[in-house]
């Protein structure tokens, strides 16, 4: 107990009393975990909930992922749960992990460890222990070295879990230099943890994030990938950014985020790109209808990201960003695969930066039908992102310019849903396949039915459907025009 917290202590008193009742009471009800628990008591070893299932059951979140803790060792644990289980895996063996499933719930039984870092690659190199204490004390945040034996339902806290609990902290075990230097991933785990539990993080573990920061450079690019992919996902990825930002872990994995800090937007507002990028990104969030949708939130954080190579200052002393939708969809390609993304969200997320400045020039009335089709087939399956990105890139304060921008952006949309309504947007293809071609040119398999095709595409986005007739007429007039008839 800290002598910050003293004066706390009837309150904390109170809140240890109904929140372990609120562990009991969750346990109470899920009867798989006490079964599991004496299971393993008839063996001779112990079980303990622990984690991440702990801290979940605190906040009255416990999920259907349970976390669990032994000193039985992998082999002796599936002897355990062998005919009991209704299912059983061994991908985490090696970390001394084995999962199975029972009544809908997914278990993860783990040996207590006492674990070692590579010192090079500073992954977790697993050593078995021996006690529940040593276990906790090497688990990455006090909210998360918190365990309740089964079936005793005993709650064991060493490091003043619930307390950083209570009063919404995060802290680590030890000191955090100890738990940084043992694995360096932690720094931006304390990050997601923000972000997603809308904690603050400790003074003192803010302090060592931003002095070890470098020490992230060992850490893979999968395991970074992951965590802040959780973080951007998290309820509130805007705290979990600016940490990063602020004690330099951004610039070891994306320092593109940081380079829009100081670039003044062409508006000449007193916000910084950076701070319009972080707004955007909030605006995106509240677009979501069903979970987080990750390629939304990082088009919306890498949407500006061409700005700082493209800044240029007019005669009039007016700044401006030309093509930096170009720039950023290039630079997002290139981080996204340094950070070892699939090659369907590198491609999605790119898409995204590149088109969200389309719609601009919209509301002077300049656009086509032609136009629309070609906003819709270049947007592709992501049109409904497109929309959500260019809502939330609206980040002025002048009311007046905000509610015409979403005036022409209504109509926009109300103008795709009519021609929507008679044509088939989704799928625009030229109104005469490829066998039609050859049959009507004489011509066989190859580049020229190609760029047949490809022109009567383009007639097809410019002047929306054409009759058969139509549609052959032109065919033979472009093949007049290139001398093949």
């Amino acid at each position: 107990m800290s002598e910050a917290s003293a004066p706390h202590a009837a309150e904390r008193r109170e809140l240890t009393t109904v929140q372990r009742n609120a562990v009991a009471e969750l346990l109470r009800v899920s009867p798989v975990a006490d079964e599991l628990g004496r299971r393993f008591a008839r063996a001779g070893h112990e079980l303990h909930l622990v984690g991440g299932s702990v801290r979940d059951a605190l906040l009255g979140r416990l999920g259907d992922d349970l976390d669990f803790c032994t000193d039985a060792h992998p082999d002796q644990t599936l002897r355990i749960i062998k005919g009991w289980a209704e299912s059983i895996w061994e991908t985490g063996r090696e970390f001394g992990t084995i999962g199975c499933q029972r009544d809908g719930l997914r278990l993860e039984v783990t040996t207590f460890r006492a674990e070692a870092y590579d010192q090079v690659s500073r992954n977790p190199v697993v050593e078995y222990g021996t006690n529940l204490t040593d276990d906790l004390r090497r688990r990455d945040f006090t909210v998360n070295a918190m365990a309740v034996s089964l079936p005793e339902h005993r709650f064991t806290d060493p490091h003043g879990g619930l307390d950083d609990l209570a009063a919404k902290i995060i802290r680590t075990p030890g000191t955090p230099a100890e738990s940084f230097g043992d694995d360096p991933l932690r720094m931006l785990r304390a990050a997601r943890f923000a972000a997603q539990l809308c904690f603050a993080v400790h003074p003192d573990v803010r302090t060592a994030m931003t002095s070890m920061a470098a020490d992230l450079d060992r850490i893979t690019a999968e395991r970074i990938r992951d965590e802040f992919t959780k973080l951007l996902c998290g309820t509130d990825p805007i705290t979990g950014l600016r940490l990063l930002v602020d004690t330099g872990l951004a610039d070891r994995f994306l320092p593109e985020l940081t380079g829009l800090k100081l670039t003044i937007d062409e508006h000449a507002q007193h916000k910084d790109v950076y701070e319009h990028t972080l707004t955007v990104v909030g605006n995106a969030v509240s677009y979501e209808t069903d979970g987080c949708d990750f390629v939304l939130r990082m088009a919306a954080l890498m949407h500006d990201v061409g700005k700082p190579a493209t800044k240029a200052v007019g005669a009039d002393g007016r700044v401006s960003f030309h093509h930096h939708e170009v720039v950023g969809a290039r630079l997002t390609k290139a981080r996204l695969k340094a950070m070892r993304y699939p090659k369907d969200v590198t491609s999605q997320v790119t898409k995204l930066v590149g088109l969200h400045l389309r719609f601009y020039g919209y509301g002077r009335g300049e656009w086509t039908d032609s136009a629309v089709r070609r906003y819709v087939t270049d947007a592709g399956d992501l049109v409904d992102r497109l929309h959500k990105l260019t809502r939330s890139d609206c980040t002025t304060r002048n009311r007046r310019k905000a509610a015409q921008l979403a005036a022409d952006y209504d109509a926009l949309e109300e103008r795709i849903t009519r021609i929507a309504a008679e044509e088939d947007l989704a799928r625009v293809r030229p109104d005469l396949d490829g066998n039609a071609i050859m049959e009507l040119l004489g011509i066989p398999p190859g580049p020229l039915v190609g760029r047949a095709w490809q022109h009567l595409k383009e007639l097809r986005l410019e002047r929306g459907p054409l009759d058969r007739d139509e549609a052959e007429a032109e065919l033979l007039r472009w093949a007049h025009d290139q001398g093949l008839r």
